[in-house]
């Protein structure tokens, strides 16, 4: 695997990384458990995701998305403050490696959500308000965590990539439109 890596950071010096589609098998396949297969390019490679995601623009990305099968994401936002609804608070950048996450509570809320890997298609999205979520951090240090709103969103969204999911496997498809055609969808309040 750190062959493989090596090759894609070499190949993509800017460290902006393609980002895999829908179709593409490494997608649907459950990540790898990350125990240190990529030794001494973890750094660089965490920075090219870093930078991928940024670059798209998006607020997370999972290895896979890069078409690397092992358990890591990044996530960052820089929120929306005032939008009570979303409740967005920015999450800062946060390195999740091997996360697993685990619903606090019955709530849950519906929006609007899409993926970089679903490139101009979004959907509505039913998922748990708030999470209790275990990772590991770079350094291997424990996270454990309880996020509510969109920042419990993303994470869902970016540790079921890494069991081989794609957020439209629970949208409610007759939602699903471009996303031009989003800001042309009816607004609803959030689903209780």
């Amino acid at each position: 695997m750190t062959t493989s890596v090596g090759e894609l950071l070499a190949t993509f010096e800017d460290g902006v990384l393609p980002i895999v589609q829908a179709g593409h098998p490494v997608l649907r396949t459950p990540a790898a458990p990350y125990t240190g297969q990529l030794g001494d390019l973890l750094s660089r490679f965490l920075e090219a995701m870093h930078r991928t995601m940024r670059a798209a623009p998006g607020v997370g990305l999972a290895a896979p998305q890069v078409g690397v099968g092992i358990a890591i994401a990044v996530v960052e936002d820089p929120g929306l403050p005032g939008d009570d609804e979303h409740e967005r608070p920015p999450l800062p950048f946060r390195v999740l490696v091997n996360p697993r996450y685990a619903p606090v509570g019955d709530e849950s809320r519906t929006f609007v959500e899409g993926c970089l890997s679903v490139h101009g298609w979004q959907a509505e999205r039913t998922r748990h308000r708030r999470v209790r979520l275990q990772a590991q951090d770079e350094h291997g240090s424990p996270v454990d965590d309880e996020l509510v709103g969109w920042p419990a969103r993303i994470v869902q969204h970016e540790t079921d990539h890494l069991r081989g999911e794609l957020y439209l496997d629970g949208a409610d498809l007759r939602t699903l439109a471009s996303t031009e055609g989003v800001a042309r969808l009816p607004r609803r309040a959030p689903a209780d």
